[in-house]
């Protein structure tokens, strides 16, 4: 078990429940999150202890603030109360990067000073609906992320003018226009307004290249713990053909490029696809290739013209795989599959479905990347019969 140092509880943990195991010693947090696993994968295999942190506060890379205008014409910048609509004013997270918490509360207090508005949904009047900031936990770089409801932002020079001299430590600042009545976050349109509208950060020794809209792991610490026992489960050995399914902007496909033979990466996020191919670039990875396709569809072709793949990274959203790609996956039987996961109870549905089509169980490994809060990522590898 991890040793930990232990923070005062959080005064807000009952008014915005995004920490739903606060009220629990760490060393408990991870031997209830321990039984959850045994309990939904242990009839599989031996569930092994899980991988706790030694310091489990302010790990969160990526920060998203909403704003809103009270009736009392205050203006709020926080979270949305778990299951409501409603905005808890935070200024600072015990889970949430720092100087992300610091950055959005200076926005929320420089926006009267720029006659600027929080977004009303019901009236559909002001402007700014969120913030989302995002820090590179090795290289110290921040992208911050005004998202508006449209482009009209006459100070906007002004304004990141006063923002980078509060916070000199931004390295780029992106508006994205969201007009729409939707729970996205982020638009189809953006606009840099300073910087190069991405951050870089190092991972397993690859640097990676992170757009407002890319998925990157939120906690760094301990996904290095998590894909560097993904990549050793996978026993590569140089030689093997290799799939990364759901690859995003390829992080653990790039990260396995170093011991494969050839990689390739699919995913169906067009943006994604195209910060995988420069991540490959960048890292100067020449036996990794992505595709923008249907992992389920592209293992069928792949199957089809009888080509082979010895092993199959796969990191579903929570929701799991689906059938059409889990029969994809048995039809394609590569001799492994590594089967990353941030929900263990859908992670159990589908291997309910693998086993009873030629694959065993043959290691499982909990992680604890969201202290505090509910969530469990798990790391499963499965082996042909």
């Amino acid at each position: 078990m991890a040793q930990t140092a232990t923070l005062p509880r959080c005064p807000l943990s009952k008014k915005c429940g995004g920490c739903q195991l606060q009220n629990m010693s760490y060393e408990r947090q991870l031997a209830y999150k321990q039984e959850k696993v045994i309990s939904l994968l242990g009839r599989y295999h031996r569930v092994s202890p899980i991988v706790g942190m030694d310091f489990p506060y302010h790990y969160r890379n990526k920060v998203q603030a909403a704003f809103a205008l009270t009736r009392r014409r205050e203006i709020l910048s926080g979270v949305y109360q778990s299951s409501t609509h409603r905005i808890v004013k935070v200024d600072s997270c015990q889970i949430e990067d720092q100087t992300a918490d610091k950055i959005v509360v200076s926005i929320r207090r420089m926006l009267p000073e720029f006659q600027m508005l929080p977004y009303q949904e019901d009236s559909r009047k002001g402007f700014l609906r969120h913030v989302l900031i995002r820090r590179g936990f090795t290289s110290g770089q921040v992208m911050v992320v005004l998202v508006a409801a449209h482009p009209i932002f006459p100070l906007k020079k002004r304004f990141v003018q006063a923002l980078l001299e509060r916070h000199p430590e931004i390295t780029t600042v992106v508006l994205n226009i969201n007009p729409h009545k939707t729970s996205m976050v982020l638009g189809d349109r953006e606009e840099v307004l300073h910087g190069v509208g991405y951050i870089e950060d190092t991972l397993c020794g690859c640097v990676f290249r992170i757009s407002p809209r890319s998925f990157y792991q939120i906690n760094p610490t301990q996904t290095e713990k998590l894909y560097g026992k993904a990549i050793e489960l996978a026993g590569l050995t140089g030689k093997e053909a290799v799939l990364d399914a759901y690859c995003g902007i390829g992080t653990i496909g790039l990260i396995a490029a170093k011991s494969a033979g050839q990689v390739v990466g699919v995913e169906v996020n067009g943006d994604a696809v195209r910060d995988a191919r420069v991540n490959a670039k960048r890292n100067n990875i020449k036996n990794a290739h992505f595709i923008e396709a249907d992992a389920g569809k592209y293992m069928v072709a792949l199957a089809e013209e009888g080509q082979h793949i010895d092993v199959v990274f796969m990191d579903p959203p929570r929701a799991g795989s689906d059938m059409p790609f889990l029969n994809s996956l048995i039809t394609l039987a590569p001799k492994k599959v590594v089967y990353i996961s941030c929900n263990p109870e859908t992670q159990a549905r589908d291997l309910r479905v693998l086993t009873k089509n030629g694959y065993r169980v043959t290691y499982i490994q909990p992680f604890d990347m969201f202290p505090h809060t509910q969530h469990i990522e798990c790391v499963v590898c499965l082996e042909k019969k």
